[in-house]
């Protein structure tokens, strides 16, 4: 009889789940994060464990919720109550249960983060592309890597939003970096001055650019389209217009605009020679004002 009224219980509680969910969009199933699904190889996995880990701490707050209205409830001070309540120093089970619960939960989300930070990390042995992202107060270089020919290289070389007034700026004159669909991308990250953040927004990836040292992105781009990129950290007075934009478009597209980059002459590397800051660890002592020679020793 009691199987039965659980049963019965039950059966109302699954049919209101079901009609929440049914009823959810596609934004509200991957947890409003600004993007969409596949829109390179890492942002399922990233949507997959904000999600689950909304829903396992939505239900912790249920049952904290819960224990807390049944505790106001059961042991409200009546009329007929005189006196303190039984005073207890500790109870074994409970204390158990919110040491054990807890620690289970902190070791579940580690194990599942690092799961999937390790998948999107990993380096890619052979990526089809791979580029140099150069962050600049307050602009972006991109390198075009020839991995085999270095100087066959072709790069772009980006200004700072343009502004147009009431918070807007002039979209055409952003800088843009091309990807090709399909192919695995290697970002190679660097810094020309202080500490910078290359964010693609929809890609849910980012990276800091630090002044001395290399970082790295591995990813492959899935859909075509154009989107949103800007610097992740505060890095200045017009940190709020270091912006850009990322095209995702079809192979042959992006052998174009490689082609038109080089008709425009924009060949070679713009390497660390660029850089505006000369106190790093690995840089040569300058030579002296009124040396016969500007080579470094």
């Amino acid at each position: 009889m009691r199987s039965k009224r659980r049963l019965l219980a039950a059966i109302p509680v699954a049919a209101i789940s079901i009609l929440a969910l049914s009823g959810c969009t596609e934004q509200q199933l991957q947890g409003w994060l600004p993007t969409e699904r596949g829109t390179t190889n890492h942002v399922n996995a990233t949507i997959g464990l904000w999600v689950t880990s909304w829903i396992v701490l939505l239900g912790v707050g249920v049952i904290t919720w819960a224990l807390i209205i049944w505790a106001v409830v059961v042991y409200r001070r009546r009329k007929a109550d005189k006196g303190l309540p039984v005073q207890l120093r500790y109870n074994m089970p409970i204390e158990i249960f919110y040491t054990i619960v807890p620690l289970f939960l902190v070791l579940g989300f580690f194990f599942f983060t690092a799961r999937d930070q390790a998948d999107i990390e990993k380096p890619t042995a052979n990526p089809d592309v791979t580029i140099t992202v150069y962050g600049k107060r307050w602009a972006w270089d991109f390198n075009y890597m020839d991995t085999q020919t270095k100087a066959n290289s072709v790069y772009y070389q980006g200004i700072q939003a343009q502004e147009l007034g009431d918070g807007n700026v002039d979209e055409s004159k952003l800088p843009v970096l091309y990807l090709p669909k399909g192919k695995t991308v290697k970002i190679i990250l660097k810094s020309r001055d202080v500490i910078h953040s290359f964010w693609v927004v929809d890609f849910l990836y980012k990276k800091d650019m630090i002044p001395g040292k290399t970082n790295y992105e591995y990813f492959t781009p899935e859909k075509e389209g154009t989107y949103t990129g800007k610097c992740a950290e505060l890095c200045g007075e017009y940190h709020s217009l270091m912006l850009f934009n990322v095209k995702v478009v079809s192979p042959s597209a992006y052998e174009a605009y490689l082609d038109t980059l080089r008709n425009e002459g924009n060949v070679g590397d713009l390497g660390d020679q660029y850089n505006t800051n000369t106190n790093e660890p690995d840089n040569k002592t300058p030579v002296a004002a009124g040396a016969d020679s500007t080579s470094s020793k």
